[in-house]
């Protein structure tokens, strides 16, 4: 590879998704073109279903300038969904994300780009070096990255969506349609060449975010399930051992070893180990199930100004108002 072969030589794609952000998006915009408007650029934001301003704000940035696409959602589909498109329809070599909130100040890119240069690397992730946020968050990160560690995941240690990745790569990501999807824990699994930076990070300036704790633990829970192996192998041998204390336990009572009222505690806490151990099932079955039935795309596209796949779209073609840069 050549230094050429860097965002800031071949070219780069800012993808920002957005639901409700319409007090922020001209903030980003005017933050972005400042940082990056000496490069071969293309801004592509993604209206996640908003029901505020977000559209309109958008279709009015796209009008006064060439190089800003966006996506519109018929519905909410949710963050994942959100940056795949952009993701998928990004037309440069590189893939820059960022959030529309602003929390990563665009000038910090500047690190992930310098990292990426000569290439090296096909991903570069954000790792906050002082974080704004509540503590919830805070903890919350902290212990999905420790519990992944644990339970054999590989996911960059601290990685965040704040991300430079080779589109080529992003692209294969959202294409592979996991039943689970996570962009953390699947480029490990395509790719060793990446690697995680110290990045500013700062408080919210405007509106509210849309991340909450159970949302944090749905994706945490969808990506053990799916993705983890030693948490497979660690609760059948749960469910082994209860198995067998519980023949124990009931030959004990039938020759007089154990009493009855031992023996019905005894059985309470088995049966709490084997709804925990059916619930775990459940949850495993249902995850192997989204990854191989018939099911709707990870979104659906209502009107963008790039042109869309008929397998995004739900409603006909798209309203494709300009031609991209």
């Amino acid at each position: 590879m050549t230094t050429g072969d860097g965002p800031a030589d071949a070219g780069l794609s800012i993808v920002i998704p957005c639901f409700d952000e319409a007090d922020n998006v001209g903030h980003v915009y005017a933050e972005v073109v400042a940082e990056f408007g000496d490069l071969d650029l293309e801004v592509i934001f993604v209206d996640d279903g908003s029901g505020d301003g977000t559209l309109p704000a958008l279709k009015a940035l796209a009008d006064a300038d060439p190089r800003v696409q966006y996506i519109s959602f018929t519905r909410n589909f949710g963050f994942e969904a959100a940056f795949s498109a952009g993701y998928r329809y990004a037309s440069r070599p590189w893939v820059l994300h960022l959030d529309a909130d602003q929390q990563f100040p665009a000038a910090e890119a500047r690190r992930l780009i310098e990292a990426a240069a000569g290439g090296r690397h096909d991903a570069v992730f954000g790792v906050r070096a002082g974080r704004d946020d509540p503590w919830f968050r805070r903890l919350g990160s902290a212990g999905f990255h420790v519990l992944a560690a644990r339970l054999g995941i590989e996911v960059p240690r601290g990685a965040t969506a704040f991300r430079l990745v080779r589109t080529s790569l992003a692209r294969t990501v959202v294409d592979l349609r996991l039943g689970s999807p996570n962009f953390l824990a699947t480029v490990p699994r395509l790719t060793n060449r990446y690697t995680t930076v110290p990045v500013g990070h700062r408080a919210r300036l405007r509106g509210t975010s849309k991340m909450n704790v159970r949302g944090l633990a749905r994706h945490a829970v969808d990506l053990y399930v799916s993705v983890g192996r030693r948490l497979t192998t660690a609760v059948t041998g749960l469910a082994v051992g209860a198995g067998a204390v519980a023949l124990l336990c009931a030959l004990a009572t039938a020759l007089g070893l154990l009493g009855p009222a031992a023996g019905r505690a005894a059985g309470f806490l088995l049966a709490a180990v084997a709804l925990a151990v059916l619930g775990f099932t459940v949850r495993h079955l249902v995850s192997i199930a989204a990854g191989q039935a018939a099911r709707p795309r990870l979104f659906y596209v209502r009107e963008s100004t790039v042109p869309v796949r008929d397998e995004d779209r739900l409603l006909g073609p798209a309203d494709t108002t300009r031609a991209p840069s």
